[in-house]
């Protein structure tokens, strides 16, 4: 059971990782931060970041409070936007992972990744 006084994020946090040409992470940037419920993300925010860091490729993540990293609706729109827009700017999307708590995940991994299910 989680505890109050550990540091597990409250709130969806949505992050970009970026990677350069041998897929070495190079740094990341804090895209939004919402509710306990949601937050905004923008394919806008995403590559500008991107951009500003020269990065040759992206993986992005968020979390979600609730513990069950099964992506929503929203999840999955906001996948397809991203997909897009990297084929438009030529930087990869390698993948988006939804991160959640062992416990709360049916699938028992504690995390969902788009690229391993197929959908990017």
């Amino acid at each position: 059971m989680w505890d109050i006084n550990e540091s597990y994020p409250m709130n969806e946090v949505f992050y970009v990782i970026f990677l350069n040409t041998k897929m070495k992470a190079t740094g990341r940037c804090m895209i939004s931060q919402g509710t306990m419920t949601a937050t905004l993300v923008h394919p806008r925010e995403v590559f500008r970041a991107a951009c500003i860091a020269g990065a040759a490729s992206i993986v992005v993540c968020h979390n979600h409070p609730s513990g069950d990293p099964c992506p929503s609706s929203a999840d999955l729109q906001v996948t397809r936007q991203l997909r897009e827009a990297a084929r438009t700017v030529e930087i990869a999307l390698i993948d988006h992972v939804v991160i959640g708590r062992t416990e709360c995940d049916p699938a028992g991994r504690g995390y969902y990744s788009f690229r391993e299910a197929g959908l990017l």
